[in-house]
């Protein structure tokens, strides 16, 4: 192995430090972590920030290894063939293999008025801009939230417990993973929480104002306070780098998490699209796949072939407020099954998984190389559906211009 091997990893979420914590095994790499925040964000509480039961910030110290070198800035670009990063402070920093971990936030809504008049909270920053928002309006205020996923379900939820007027607006079927019989469940939830939920085809939003949100059906609903949380969409550094990204612009890589264009690069977390098949944006797929690019990294330091992936998923959790929630299994082709935990159990299953979270990326900074949940017996699914997916069509593959 080559000595002083540099790896910089973009993005300091459960993918990039996960996959920065995993290489400090290796003595001979040095690692870098760029990411724009001092802090870490846990984002699958960024709902609770919204409620004002937690702060969703972690400091460093907690979860990143002391050997990885953090830098507090931004990449605005990717010079794959100088193999070096450019940063939006000025200056650049070399690699011999990048980890790209940039993440996900929110998409694009392209319904008139939501840029304006909605507030999006998938990230820190967002929510820092929603909150003085919500707490300038009165508790009867009328509050709508977009999207019923398990953000929008949790931030109805959160809301509705502090006593305020909260409408869910579905554009579809409430909790799309979830069963039908966990979907009751929820919906029963909500419903003693005072939520309404608007859902069904005729529920999509059309249009945002200052003070409603219209709905396909021509219904439109009063709300002070609109906030959405429909939809993921990616950083574009990817494409404006001039690297081969899926439509949505995540890295496109092949089951390894290496590039198609470059095998110094990989990718890890919700901008990675491995075989045009990305996986489900979640942190229950963003540190396994942190892991598995850390691997692939260490493999082809090693001489040797870097393994594929075996990702399997087995269940959703949601939180209904403080003292409840759903435990959602699934199979291992990641479909909701009629089996779910809910009340206070589901809550504490939870809570557990999120505290869990922050203990598998602490116990990688202390012992590299000890997380083994990527390599679990699993990802028959997935295979099904990589020849599937094969069989019926190319991979369709954006190229920056």
């Amino acid at each position: 192995m080559a000595e002083n091997t540099d790896v910089v990893v973009i993005g300091g979420g459960y993918a990039g430090v996960m996959a920065a914590n995993r290489l400090t095994q290796c003595g001979d790499v040095t690692v870098t972590l760029i990411n724009p925040r001092p802090t870490f964000v846990h984002r699958v509480r960024l709902h609770q920030l919204v409620g004002g039961s937690d702060g969703a910030v972690v400091d460093y110290q907690e979860v990143l290894a002391e050997g990885v070198r953090l830098v507090v800035d931004s990449v605005t670009r990717i010079d794959a063939a100088g193999r070096s990063v450019t940063l939006a402070a000025g200056g650049a920093v070399g690699y011999d293999y990048l980890v790209y971990a940039v993440g996900s936030g929110s998409a694009d809504p392209r319904v008139p008025g939501a840029a304006e008049f909605a507030y999006p909270i998938a990230s820190l920053e967002e929510v820092q801009r929603l909150l003085p928002v919500l707490d300038a309006a009165p508790a009867s205020a009328a509050v709508t939230v977009v999207g019923a996923g398990p953000t929008g379900i949790e931030t109805a939820a959160e809301l509705a417990e502090q006593g305020r007027s909260v409408n869910l607006v579905c554009g579809g079927v409430l909790g799309p993973y979830l069963h039908r019989r966990g979907r009751r469940s929820v919906a029963g939830r909500l419903a003693k929480l005072g939520v309404t939920v608007l859902d069904g085809p005729d529920t999509k939003v059309t249009a945002v104002t200052r003070d409603a949100v219209r709905l396909g059906g021509g219904r439109e609903l009063p709300s002070q306070v609109t906030i959405w949380t429909a939809g993921f969409g990616v950083p574009d550094l990817a494409g404006r780098s001039g690297l081969s990204t899926d439509a949505l612009g995540r890295l496109l890589t092949d089951e390894t998490l290496t590039s198609v264009d470059d095998e110094r690069i990989v990718a890890a977390g919700d901008s990675a699209a491995p075989s045009g098949l990305p996986l489900r944006m979640s942190c229950q797929a963003a540190m396994p796949l942190g892991a598995r690019a850390a691997d692939t990294v260490l493999s082809r330091l090693a001489g040797e072939q870097p393994a594929t992936l075996n990702q399997s998923f087995g269940a959703q959790c949601i939180s209904l407020g403080r003292g409840t929630g759903i435990f959602q299994f699934g199979n291992r082709s990641d479909v909701a099954v009629w089996f779910h935990i809910d009340g206070r159990l589901g809550a504490k299953m939870k809570e557990a998984v999120c505290k869990g979270i922050v203990k598998h990326l602490a116990d990688e900074a202390h012992k590299p190389g000890g997380y083994s949940l990527h390599r679990m017996k699993g990802g028959a699914g997935r295979q099904e559906a990589l020849e599937a997916m094969r069989a019926e069509a190319p991979v369709v593959v954006e190229r920056a211009s």
